[in-house]
């Protein structure tokens, strides 16, 4: 069964969710999101963005969109800044590591945190995203890797 870490959250409405795999001889089967889960709102649309080891894909933050993002293939480093002016977590990083077989996890990010990605696996790793309102190229925001107004360095 799935449990959620609310204990674990870094920034305000941020989740992480540890993910279940089953796995047999023919390969595994691994769950992402279901509608009945606490950080489900409603479906915009799913779509999964590759990255090539060793590369970094930053900075992107959504003014209405919501994330939620597992990594099925290889390994990232995910790297979340919170620059909401209301946010009790203003001005808080977070750097976690996701991906198979160790932290095969679900991170919820809400609107109006900062996020990016390195990959750290020796393949391309595979970043599953299911947002809750499709893709709409206004209602982001878009940084270099090496932004002055982000306190991290990939």
């Amino acid at each position: 069964s799935r449990q959620e870490l609310d204990g674990e959250t870094g920034m305000k409405g941020m989740i992480i969710t540890h993910l279940k795999e089953i796995q047999d001889d023919r390969g595994s089967i691994l769950h992402m999101l279901r509608a009945d889960e606490k950080d489900f709102d409603t479906f915009g649309e799913c779509y999964f963005s590759e990255i090539n080891p060793g590369k970094v894909k930053a900075w992107k933050c959504h003014s209405r969109q919501s994330q939620n993002i597992s990594v099925p293939v290889g390994k990232i480093r995910l790297v979340l800044f919170d620059e909401r002016s209301n946010s009790s977590t203003k001005n808080k990083l977070q750097i976690l590591e996701l991906g198979r077989p160790d932290n095969y996890k679900r991170v919820h990010i809400p609107k109006g945190i900062w996020y990016g990605f390195k990959c750290l696996s020796n393949m391309p790793a595979i970043i599953a995203n299911c947002a809750d309102i499709p893709h709409e190229r206004e209602e982001s925001e878009i940084r270099p890797p090496n932004h002055s107004k982000i306190p991290y360095q990939f």
